[in-house]
């Protein structure tokens, strides 16, 4: 499945989920991530993420779409992480 996540944690914690998400999804602006990953990836990087989260304080809000060409994008502006298909 294709996901697009965003998160609004506090300061003393955005540090340990940035580097949480990073290892799941392309990180693409500020608190902002997407990319392919398995219900059960997703499942695991959610658990990982209430562990840091203060519950009454952060949040997390995750959109999920079956491909990602099935979700219209539009940058305007200066894109922050470009994203390349090249190995």
């Amino acid at each position: 499945m294709y996901v697009v996540l965003v998160y609004d944690i506090g300061e003393k914690r955005v540090g340990k989920m940035l580097k949480l998400c990073r290892r799941y999804l392309n990180w693409i602006q500020n608190s902002v991530f997407e990319g392919e990953i398995t219900e059960v990836k997703l499942k695991t990087l959610l658990a990982e993420a209430k562990k840091i989260m203060d519950k009454g304080e952060d949040s997390v809000i995750v959109f999920k779409s079956r491909e990602e060409k099935w979700l219209e994008k539009q940058v305007i502006g200066k894109e922050k992480n470009e994203l390349d298909n090249f190995l």
